[in-house]
């Protein structure tokens, strides 16, 4: 995470870090000074560094005090033995703020990660989102219909804006909404992040926005009668509630992981391999070989996040941010669910389906 990023005699200063105890410290770009991650990690720490002028070379000093639960750090800055400037963070200046340069990262095997090169070599051309979009009008339109494919896709548009629009929220630069035929939809930013809350926000305002279509959408039924509308309050409702299962990549998994983690290594792991059996159970009981793809992965991306988990450079949640996005799981669910049901006692068949999706 990014603990500094401020002037410095005329030039940017700026420190990274992560729990492990490793520490970067750069000036104007360049590496000045660095802690290798230990097992030892006092809260009070200096970082000596020289500076080249025009007026000779400049000792510095950097004086940091850093406690990570409750987070509060605070620092001293001086240069040749006067103190220059000093400042002092803690996690809601943390949570509201994204590094400016991605932090590095342990290099490790990983499929989303090889997905997620591909992407950003095929991004680079502005028609590729226009293709991908044909492709998805096309992929659908030839398994159901034309009026459905146009309504499923406007569903997974809203649903990728939410996720967007967080990230704007904390100031992460975005390159927009992808669709990909058979799978869905991808909001791709920048990874900048700070914290898990940071991380909790963004994967769960996409199905949040996706509760807001399906509630307008049933506004809409009980005002004009027409059965598209139910049908797309339906449907809208149970492709969110798939997407919130506990199960990595999807949103729910992201979200199940930053509270689990948040909580104790030992205790994150058997969340989120609860998580992965439940996805087990569900691909078996359905036949759902996409799942099954998906749970795969997602079971990988727990392994690295284990094997990751004391050089994470992310702030993990408080006990309250952990309760807080907890009930916001649970309501978001709850909501989805609702609706489902909801249309189901309309006595229409079709407005049934997706409870009986839920009950088969």
């Amino acid at each position: 995470m990014e603990l500094i990023n401020e002037k410095f005699l005329g030039e940017s200063l700026r420190l990274e870090a992560n729990m492990a105890g490793w520490q970067q410290l750069y000036w104007n770009g360049q590496l000045v000074a660095a802690r290798n991650a230990s097992t030892d990690t006092p809260e009070q720490l200096q970082h000596e560094f020289e500076l080249q002028s025009n007026n000779g070379s400049i000792h510095c000093k950097l004086d940091i005090n850093l406690k990570w639960m409750p987070f509060e750090f605070d620092y001293q800055l001086s240069a040749n033995g006067q103190p220059v400037q000093n400042g002092k963070t803690d996690a809601a200046d943390l949570g509201a703020t994204t590094p400016d340069q991605e932090l590095p990262m342990r290099t490790q095997f990983s499929i989303i990660g090889l997905a997620s090169l591909g992407l950003k070599l095929l991004k680079s051309a502005k028609a590729v989102k226009v293709l991908l979009v044909g492709a998805s009008v096309a992929a659908y339109s030839w398994l159901f219909s034309l009026q459905f494919a146009l309504l499923l896709i406007g569903c997974l548009v809203i649903h990728e804006y939410g996720h967007i629009r967080a990230m704007k929220r904390f100031g992460m630069k975005t390159k927009g909404i992808y669709l990909i035929p058979f799978v869905g939809g991808l909001a791709v930013g920048e990874n900048k992040l700070n914290t898990r809350w940071q991380n909790v926000v963004i994967s769960i305002m996409g199905p949040v926005y996706g509760l807001f279509l399906s509630i307008a959408s049933l506004l809409l039924f009980y005002l004009t009668g027409n059965p598209l509308f139910a049908g797309l309050a339906g449907f809208n409702a149970l492709l969110n509630l798939f997407n919130l299962l506990p199960i990595l990549p999807l949103d729910g998994g992201h979200i199940l992981k930053s509270i689990a983690f948040s909580m104790h290594s030992v205790v994150g792991l058997v969340l989120c391999i609860g998580g992965a059996l439940l996805g087990v159970a569900l691909s078996y009981a359905f036949g759902l070989a996409l799942l099954g793809f998906l749970l795969l992965i997602g079971s990988l991306e727990i392994v690295f996040e284990w094997r990751a988990r004391h050089h994470s450079t992310l702030l993990p949640l408080d006990r309250y941010a952990q309760i807080f996005s907890v009930a916001w799981y649970v309501l978001v669910v709850a909501g989805f669910i609702a609706i489902i049901m909801l249309l189901a006692n309309t006595g229409d068949e079709i407005l049934g389906l997706p409870l009986e999706v839920l009950k088969s």
